[in-house]
This record gives structure tokens, C-alpha cells and sequence, in this order.
């Protein structure tokens, strides 16, 4: 994995081969290597452990997706605001499942730096509201509540919702 600044002046020096190509008439090595320019640009954006991750996840192989955010040494340094984000929800749904503590500052720190999907902003939330529920924070389980219900806006969560409210009767 390289650092994301590094990226960009990979980008930047395919660029720079691809004008030289031009000017040597080699139109098309130009063309491809421009195209060949845009794969470091995406990754900068988009960081490749980061979406081998979710497709693990799709998959239900929560080990496999463990696995392959571990490869990621530096999120600091190697991850944009947005990556930084996602790469902290993603390890709070792998510790949702052993250790709850833990999987609360992952998730606090993802609604920090930010998601980019309401979804993903509401599925943290909802899991940050189960474990002040398991905690007996009725307060700020509630008000985390009424904001992933804010932030369902296909109603994919509404059921959880529900349940999680009617658990919290019995608080």
C-alpha cells in the first residue's frame, strides 16, 4: 500500500510519460497511459484494502475482511478524512460482534471524520444506541435512536428500529 500523496505523483508521472508519447507520435501508447493515469487517481479516492473489505463483508467473512484492514499500518497517513471514516465503521462491525467497548470508540470516531452514505450513518448510529442501551444510557440511546431513524430514509432499518424501541420499554 502506498501513501496517498505518493499516489498522486504516480499519477502525475504516468501523465507526464503519456504527453511525452504524444510528442514522440505514439498516439496510442499516449492514450493508454493516460487511462493507465486514472487507476492511481481512483485508488487515491477510493483505497483498494478498503473495498476488498466490503467485499468481504458482502460475503459474510468477517474474518477475511479483519484480515484485509489489518494491511492498512497507518490509517492516518495512508487514508483520506472520508477513508478514515470507513476504515473505523468497518473495524466497529468486526468488534460489534466480540467487544463492544471497543467497537464504540471505532464507531464514535467514524461519526467523527464522517461517512458519505446516510446509510452507513445510520447503521452506526443504530449500533451505537444498541450499546448505550446495553449500558443503561436510555437518554442517548434514545436520542441515537430518533437520528438513524432520521437517517433511514428507504426504511431498510426500520425493523431493527422498532425492536431496539421496544426493548428499551423494558429499561
Amino acid at each position: 500500500m502506498f501513501h496517498r500523496n505518493i499516489k498522486i505523483v504516480l499519477a502525475v508521472l504516468i501523465f507526464a510519460t503519456a504527453i511525452w508519447q504524444f510528442t514522440e507520435s505514439n498516439i496510442g501508447n499516449g492514450i493508454f497511459l493516460i487511462f493507465l493515469s486514472l487507476i492511481p487517481v481512483f485508488l487515491y479516492f477510493k483505497n483498494e484494502y478498503i473495498l476488498l473489505a466490503f467485499l468481504k463483508l458482502r460475503k459474510q467473512d468477517f474474518p477475511g475482511a479483519k484480515n484485509w484492514l489489518d494491511k492498512i499500518k497507518n490509517p492516518e497517513t495512508a487514508l483520506v478524512r472520508k477513508q478514515q471514516g470507513y476504515y473505523n465503521y468497518l473495524n466497529g462491525l468486526m468488534l460489534s460482534q466480540t467487544n463492544l467497548h471497543q467497537s464504540e470508540k471505532f464507531f464514535k470516531k467514524a461519526i467523527e471524520l464522517g461517512l458519505n452514505m446516510d446509510m452507513d450513518l445510520a447503521v452506526a448510529k443504530l449500533n451505537l444506541a444498541g450499546i448505550a442501551m446495553s449500558r443503561r444510557r436510555k437518554m442517548e440511546a434514545t436520542a441515537l435512536l430518533n437520528e438513524a431513524k432520521k437517517l433511514d430514509k428507504q426504511g431498510m432499518l426500520k425493523d431493527q428500529i422498532s425492536m431496539m424501541k421496544e426493548q428499551m420499554k423494558k429499561i
